[in-house]
């Protein structure tokens, strides 16, 4: 028999549970739906939130063909076959890519002409920012809409409707005596939480037909059965917390075990390594230049060799990264620049700083009186560079760590008391 998530999944927008600010009466994604016209579309989400479901629901209520492609197993040869078939038979077709993130630059730009000529319209679901993850020229024929983690209610909601599954299809009595474990491991994920639930409702039926859900009977069923539960690595979120966590906080051997997980469980090692690419920025930064470095290099690697042997590599670039000194100081200077910039506004820029590639913006005092700093003892000539009403304002506050106090050391010596150094 089909999963219980399988034979919940909801076949119209009526039963569809969540993503009220898209899907709500009135709401703009609605709206286009019940028009019959909509655009080609980026569907961005964490798992198990319904984007493929989503995605099945519209082209049922639109009455269109729709091709189902995952990134995953499929290429250029799959959606080209797709694109040809659409155009002898079905001129309005729907063409659903699962993990869109997943295609590289040369498969996403196969899609280009059919999109834009409307030969099909593209529904691509991803669990990635699409700005990094899809080609600019695709996104821009898209609309991108954003799905949310469920929340409790809408949870609570799907759990009665698969006890209520499960009663009809079992002959149990089941009464959810307790939320929580469930609502926790969840994390949001519709699909997960099915999971759960049939897991534990399977083990406590062997025992009594008369099931309650507790607490302490999903958590003990749970943690037995993780490997059951997981397969396909659904706890991606909260594995890959743990891990940059322990990154973050200089722990080598943790940060080795929850790699090992995400391993073991089949995650994408790119999607690791770009998480590395963050983190050495984000939480080392120039408390270790080099971490950005390697793990530049990690990617590189990771997306040259894949699985088995690039999980030395990650092993190697986590290990470094988990053991280097720590810095957040890059990650709240660019905080702190774009606050300040939200809160003043397009500020002029100074004129002696402006660009003056033409006579006229000479005679008007663009580049006038600027101080070539090689020009100067030490490469350094003391001049305003930020407008006069942010003047002075520190947004980079270097750490206590060897290498940022070098760096205050430096910049006190050139700035003097301006930025409080």
């Amino acid at each position: 028999m089909a999963p219980l998530a399988e034979l919940l999944r909801p076949i119209s927008l009526d039963d569809y549970i969540g993503q009220e600010h898209l899907l709500g009466s009135g709401a703009i994604l609605r709206q286009a739906i019940e028009s019959g016209s909509i655009p080609s579309m980026i569907l961005w989400g964490p798992p198990g939130v319904g984007k493929t479901t989503l995605a099945h629901i519209i082209s049922a209520k639109l009455n269109r063909t729709c091709y189902t492609l995952s990134a995953i197993s499929s290429g250029v040869k799959d959606v080209r076959e797709v694109i040809l078939k659409a155009q002898e038979e079905d001129k309005s077709a729907i063409l659903f890519i699962d993990e869109i993130h997943r295609f590289s630059k040369s498969q996403q730009d196969s899609l280009l002409g059919a999109v834009e000529r409307g030969i099909v319209t593209l529904i691509g679901a991803t669990t990635e920012n699409p700005s990094f993850e899809v080609i600019a020229p695709l996104l821009s024929r898209c609309q991108v809409y954003i799905l949310k983690s469920l929340g409790e209610p809408e949870l609570i909601k799907i759990l009665d409707r698969a006890c209520r599954e499960l009663e009809t299809r079992n002959g149990f009595t089941i009464t959810i005596k307790e939320y929580d474990a469930l609502l926790r491991i969840s994390g949001g994920d519709a699909r997960k939480l099915l999971n759960a639930i049939e897991l534990v409702i399977q083990m406590e039926s062997i025992k009594d037909k008369n099931i309650v859900v507790t607490n302490e009977n999903t958590v003990r069923i749970i943690q037995k059965n993780l490997a059951f539960y997981d397969k396909g690595g659904e706890m991606h979120y909260d594995v890959i917390s743990a891990f940059i966590k322990s990154i973050r906080g200089s722990d080598p051997n943790a940060a080795v075990y929850w790699l090992a997980r995400m391993i073991n469980g089949g995650e994408d090692p790119l999607f690791i390594a770009r998480r590395l690419l963050i983190l050495a920025s984000e939480d080392i930064g120039n408390a270790n230049p080099n971490a950005l470095l390697l793990a530049n290099a990690c990617f590189d690697a990771v997306n040259k060799i894949g699985y088995p042997e690039c999980r030395i590599i990650l092993s190697q670039t986590v290990t470094y990264l988990a053991s280097s000194a720590k810095s957040n100081a890059a990650y709240m200077a660019i905080n702190n620049a774009q606050e300040l910039v939200q809160r003043t506004g397009d500020l002029p820029v100074p004129l002696h700083i402006r660009n003056a590639p033409t006579k006229l913006m000479k005679d008007i005092g663009y580049g006038k009186s600027y101080l070539y700093a090689h020009d100067y003892e030490g490469n350094f000539a003391d001049q305003e560079f930020l407008p006069d009403k942010v003047s002075g304002q520190k947004l980079y506050d270097p750490q206590n760590n060897p290498r940022e106090n070098e760096l205050r050391n430096r910049l006190k010596q050139l700035w003097k008391n301006k930025y409080g150094y």
